[in-house]
């Protein structure tokens, strides 16, 4: 939420919840110095603001049978009518699309897609994604592993 002012407690008790969620609100308190009930209050102050959007577990996709990773590329058919918020609203139907971004460059967007294997992926691309109108192009980028995925964001970065 832009011009929302956190303060060093705040940041810490971010911190502490990016890297684990389940902390009791009786050890995050002890971990940031305050007593319990001005932490809840903290807690539901940055839940209010969305500064904290949702907790979730993070489960590791291979573990659980996705054991393909691609990022695509997709050009979308200007000449379709409503191009873009038609692609969008057919695509979030494809539980296999697990991300979305609108990008600038050699594409319109880009999708990160799950498979659990080569013929089910292969299955999405030819009878699923080729099917939509509203795309012109796809180009697919084969993980071949992620040696860094963060999932905290750096909240120290360019502060001294």
């Amino acid at each position: 939420m832009p011009g929302l002012k956190l303060d060093k407690t705040d940041l810490q008790i971010i911190k502490i919840l990016q890297t684990n969620s389940k902390i009791t609100n009786l050890q995050l308190s002890k971990r940031i110095g305050l007593s319990p009930a001005p932490t809840l209050e903290r807690v539901r102050k940055l839940e209010n603001s969305g500064v904290i959007a949702s907790y979730h577990a993070r489960i590791d996709p291979a573990v659980v049978g996705f054991q393909v990773q691609t990022f695509v590329l997709v050009s979308l058919d200007w000449k379709t009518n409503k191009a873009l918020p038609s692609f969008l609203d057919k695509i979030k139907d494809i539980p296999e699309i697990v991300e979305c971004h609108i990008i600038t460059g050699e594409a319109d967007c880009l999708l990160k897609i799950i498979a659990t294997d080569i013929p089910s992926y292969e299955r999405l691309l030819f009878n699923t994604l080729t099917k939509l109108d509203e795309i012109e192009r796809l180009k697919t980028l084969m993980t071949l592993s992620t040696p860094k995925q963060l999932v905290l964001l750096p909240l120290d970065y360019g502060k001294d």
